[in-house]
C-alpha cells in the first residue's frame, strides 16, 4: 500500500467492486512459512481480508473480515465423508499416552471390552494429564496413535465397535 493510503498496490486491494480479493503471493508465501515451520494452518487478517492456509485436505479461504465466511466445496478424494463409527477424536492438543506410567501395561489394546467412562488414554496439554474415557462401551477395534506422540484437536485416537 501507498504510504498515503490512497493507491491500491497489490491485486487484492485493485478490484472495482471494493472487496478485497485473494492475493496469490501472500498464498504462496504462507504456504511456503506452513513448510519451514511444519504448522498444519495459519491464518492472516490485513486491510479487511482473512486468508487461511492450511495442509492435509484443508482448503484455502478469504473471505471479508465483516461478512460471514461461505462455505467452500469439499472435493470428494476420499468416499467415506467423516470418522468411522465409534471413533474417538482428541478433545485437545496435547501429547498422547497409553499407560498410566512408563512401565506399566497400557489402557486398552485391540480387541479389548471396554465400558463407557473407562479410561482409554492420557493427553499431556501444559503440564497437566487429562484422561480420555470412553464414550460408549464397545470392543476397541483401532488404535491410531503410539505411545508419546502429539495429538491434534480432533485427531482420531482409536475406534471402538
Amino acid at each position: 500500500m501507498s504510504s498515503k493510503g490512497d493507491k491500491p498496490t497489490s491485486k487484492s486491494e485493485a478490484k472495482s467492486d471494493g472487496k478485497p480479493g485473494v492475493d496469490a503471493a501472500a498464498v504462496r508465501e504462507l504456504a511456503q512459512l506452513l513448510k519451514e515451520t511444519g504448522l498444519t494452518e495459519i491464518e492472516i487478517e490485513h486491510n479487511g481480508a482473512r486468508i487461511r492456509v492450511s495442509r492435509g485436505g484443508g482448503a484455502v479461504a478469504a473471505a471479508p473480515v465483516a461478512a460471514p465466511a461461505a462455505a467452500a466445496p469439499v472435493p470428494a478424494a476420499a468416499p467415506s465423508s467423516g470418522p468411522p463409527a465409534g471413533a474417538v477424536p482428541s478433545p485437545m492438543v496435547g501429547t498422547a499416552y497409553l499407560s498410566p506410567e512408563p512401565g506399566k501395561p497400557a489402557f486398552i489394546s485391540v480387541g479389548k471390552t471396554v465400558k463407557e467412562g473407562d479410561t482409554l488414554f492420557i493427553v499431556e496439554a501444559m503440564k497437566t494429564m487429562n484422561a480420555i474415557t470412553a464414550p460408549r462401551g464397545g470392543t476397541v477395534t483401532e488404535i491410531n496413535v503410539t505411545d508419546g506422540t502429539p495429538v491434534e484437536f480432533g485427531q482420531i485416537l482409536c475406534v471402538i465397535a
